[in-house]
């Protein structure tokens, strides 16, 4: 079984994301779905053999030492993917997700125009959050090309993997993987520094040694993007404040009222108009208010600074959704069943 050719099909088929577990035919996740591949059925052997295949050998030894391990594979002339080798019932399986060759433009993507100011602004933090899938890596990637076009700017990515290969247009940039450029995202947090950067780009604010030194980067004048696996604003404010030990924890309040620019929140939804996938983008702009309820430990009333302030840009995730669907692009279930409020949203929806 050859693992260019399944991964030739799923591409031409539309695959977002593959996976092959001995046991299982190769999979294929397709707007949402997961379904089969008329391939045969996966064994303990050929998984091994695909994943030699793809690993170099520090990525195989990394694995070898802790039966997971995170890297990026191309095949030349078809496409790039993001990939997870990892053990199960003693065996190895590996999820692929496909990212595209070219990076979709900000317009095309259906995110809001206000996503599109912040890349003018000078400094601060930007923070993409969702669940796994929901597109922030392509959301960071279309920001970074915009400022590429616009900008004479020295930009520097520090991703696990690298996915986007992003080509130095006005910009220069510099993309460090983990494992072969870097060995942490919080050492080349520390390093960053003296590497005259405009911008920084860190692919995930996992712990609190990546997320204090990301927000000291903004603190000195640079602009910092980065992800969390959150899913509103106000959990997003919560979660870095509570990284820290209580005792800092008014401190790096202080920090975050001063330096976060804004969180953009995203759940992507199978359209049911044509085929693809279409976001819901919730959108919380720093305002003064919405710095003050960072400092003074109120977050749970950042929800009613988005509602009132759309006139700003900002937009709540349910209010988002519900335009999808008075657009005729969701369903009313997807809708309701991804509602931040399902109750509220029908009530919105019944209208």
């Amino acid at each position: 079984m050859d693992l260019d050719t399944i991964l030739k099909t799923a591409l031409e088929l539309g695959a977002s994301d593959i996976h092959l577990v001995p046991g299982h035919p190769p999979m294929m996740r397709l707007h949402t779905v997961v379904t089969p591949l008329d391939y045969p059925t996966i064994t303990p052997e050929s998984s091994t053999r695909m994943l030699r295949q793809m690993t170099n050998d520090n990525q195989l030894a990394m694995f070898e030492k802790i039966k997971d391990v995170d890297f990026s594979y191309e095949i030349p002339g078809l496409g790039r993917f993001r990939v997870n080798a990892h053990m199960q019932r003693q065996s190895v399986a590996i999820a692929l997700r496909a990212v595209r060759e070219v990076i979709p433009p900000m317009d095309k993507l259906g995110l809001p125009q206000v996503i599109q100011r912040l890349t003018y602004l000078p400094r601060g933090l930007i923070l993409v959050t969702g669940d796994t899938g929901s597109g922030k890596s392509t959301t960071l990637a279309a920001m970074i090309q915009a400022m590429n076009e616009r900008y004479h700017k020295h930009i520097i990515t520090i991703e696990d993997p690298i996915e986007y290969r992003l080509l130095s247009n006005k910009c220069v940039i510099e993309q460090r993987e983990l494992g072969d450029d870097v060995p942490s995202f919080a050492s080349g947090l520390r390093h960053v520094l003296r590497q005259d950067p405009d911008v920084i780009l860190v692919g995930e604010m996992r712990d609190l040694e990546t997320t204090a030194a990301a927000i000291t980067a903004a603190e000195t004048g640079h602009l910092v993007l980065s992800t969390l696996h959150t899913v509103n604003a106000s959990q997003t404010v919560e979660r870095i404040i509570d990284m820290y030990p209580s005792e800092q924890q008014n401190q790096i309040r202080s920090m975050l009222a001063n330096t976060l620019q804004a969180v953009i929140s995203q759940t992507l939804f199978k359209r049911t108009d044509r085929k693809g996938m279409v976001p819901a983008v919730e959108v919380m702009l720093c305002t003064p208010a919405v710095r003050n309820l960072i400092r003074e430990n109120r977050a749970f009333e950042i929800p009613n600074v988005i509602e009132t302030n759309r006139a700003l840009g900002m937009n709540s995730l349910d209010n988002a959704i519900a335009e999808l669907y008075f657009n005729g692009m969701v369903s009313r279930e997807d809708a309701i069943a991804q509602a931040a409020f399902p109750e509220k949203l029908e009530m919105m929806l019944a209208a």
